[in-house]
């Protein structure tokens, strides 16, 4: 085959939309990794009072760092070197993606699994609203009467929240504004003709674990980890690595979420999700104070986020038109 007809067939094949199965799975990882990397923090933050969610988000952010350094040498997968115009072309995505990470780290340890999970959904609507101005997007009266469950259910569990913590509260709402804007911003900077989803990852880790250090040390955070006293307790140790580990896969899976499917579409799996955590947090943590009027709301503002996921996912799964050269898929390996 001639060169000319080699690049007409990788055009024919960047111009496919990605199938069904690279859609489902996409979003069955995203899903995984986000369910284990709640469970593995909360452990950390919660029952060993690990002290510092600072600190685990920079270990998170250097094992982003280190894994998608030596995958690019070895090349396994490609993202252009650094140059002066990525900063412009990445902004305002390094502020979200910090603001996301720090909050989340810190609400998790600041509330109960349940009442966390519930008013992250609130990043459901958030999205909605964000796709809607930035990206031009519309949905139907079905769409938004679910929405407008969740939102009614979050408002009937928080009201009725005996283990009330106002912190807690303005953290994950800060969380959800930074969740639903991350993923906004990366579906629209994303461009596999120049960054890609490694370099997106890899640029946003670069650029804050720095800023987030010095954070770190001028709040006393870094001491307070530093002298923590389980650091030799090998189980803790094994934990805290895993949450390295898992916090790179998250942030790999949401752009592989948002990239072969929507921000929106990422929002609704990990609602999906969250409905696991809830259920499973009212047992684990042993923080979640039980009331019938909070559990009334935890299960109303359950099922509209499951009636919403069915009703963005289905549409999201039918068939699509093919998209042109400019938004194709670029290969892993240059």
């Amino acid at each position: 085959m001639t060169a000319g007809g080699r690049a007409e067939g990788s055009e024919a094949d960047a111009a496919r939309p990605p199938s069904r199965g690279a859609r489902v799975l996409s979003a069955l990882f995203y899903g995984a990794c986000s369910f284990l990397l709640v469970l593995v923090n909360k452990a950390l933050l919660t029952a060993y009072g690990f002290p510092s969610p600072i600190v685990l988000g920079i270990g998170q952010m250097a094992a982003t760092i280190m894994i998608l350094y030596v995958s690019k040498l070895n090349k396994i997968i490609h993202f252009p070197d650094f140059d002066k115009k990525i900063p412009i072309k990445l902004f305002p995505l390094p502020l979200l993606y910090v603001g996301n990470h720090l909050s989340g780290l810190s609400g998790t340890s600041k509330l109960s699994l349940p009442m966390f999970t519930v008013l992250r959904k609130f990043t459901i609507p958030l999205t909605l609203l964000l796709e809607t101005i930035v990206l031009g997007k519309q949905y139907s009266s079905s769409v938004v009467a679910s929405v407008f469950a969740i939102i009614l259910g979050a408002f009937i569990a928080a009201g009725s929240d005996l283990a009330f913590n106002l912190e807690g509260y303005i953290i994950v709402f800060l969380n959800d504004i930074f969740t639903a804007a991350n993923g906004v911003y990366t579906k629209q900077k994303m461009d596999p003709k120049e960054l890609g989803k490694y370099g997106v990852l890899f640029y946003n880790a670069c650029f804050m674990i720095i800023p987030t250090l010095i954070i770190s040390v001028s709040t006393g955070d870094l001491q307070q980890a530093t002298e923590f006293n389980q650091w030799k307790n090998i189980l803790f140790v094994m934990q805290f690595l895993l949450s390295c580990f898992l916090g790179f896969l998250l942030m790999y899976s949401t752009v592989l979420c948002s990239y072969y499917n929507s921000a929106l579409t990422t929002a609704v799996v990990g609602a999906i999700k969250n409905v696991s955590v809830a259920y499973i947090g009212m047992f684990v943590g042993g923080d979640y104070i039980f009331s019938l009027l909070n559990f009334v709301g935890l299960n109303i503002c359950m099922a509209g986020g499951l009636r919403y996921s069915f009703l963005t996912l289905s549409s999201q799964l039918q068939p699509q038109p093919p998209r042109d050269e400019e938004s194709s898929p670029l290969d892993l390996k240059p």
